[in-house]
């Protein structure tokens, strides 16, 4: 019993999504940032970090799983309604797309390079390049 259990377990955890962090430019005078402040600026509606620099958001691909697990593990929305909301900001005039990135050697080039720069990668692949944002 105790096999099926764990047989189970591995193969519930290795379906899991990956472990995501949001990232930013390693200079950010930001350091924590709020689940709510978050989903504005990945939902395109916040476009300037409190000390007045200008955000420029990088994503990956809808269909990267990376852009899945951080869409729904940390801003806690389908990444379809994010691609809504951007449509809703490109085509009402208001705003534009983030950035897409393909790789996450890509993210971290642009994040580490553009100030004011906010993305995302798995936890596992953070270099000492970019600066990890805590959420709370």
């Amino acid at each position: 019993m105790l096999t099926a259990f764990l047989l189970t377990a591995n193969s519930y955890a290795d379906t899991q999504d990956p472990a995501m962090v949001a990232i930013a430019f390693p200079s950010s005078s930001e350091k924590v940032i709020s689940k709510s402040s978050l989903r504005a600026i990945f939902g395109m509606r916040l476009k300037k970090w409190p000390v007045d620099t200008p955000v420029k958001v990088f994503v990956m691909k809808d269909d990267a799983p990376e852009h899945g697990a951080f869409s729904k593990s940390i801003l806690q929305v389908f990444p379809h309604q994010l691609r809504l909301a951007w449509d809703r900001q490109v085509f009402s005039g208001q705003g534009q797309y983030p950035e897409q990135v393909a790789s996450t050697q890509e993210m971290l080039s642009k994040i580490s390079s553009t100030p004011g720069a906010i993305g995302y990668i798995k936890s596992s692949e953070v270099t000492n390049n970019v600066l990890i944002l805590q959420i709370r």
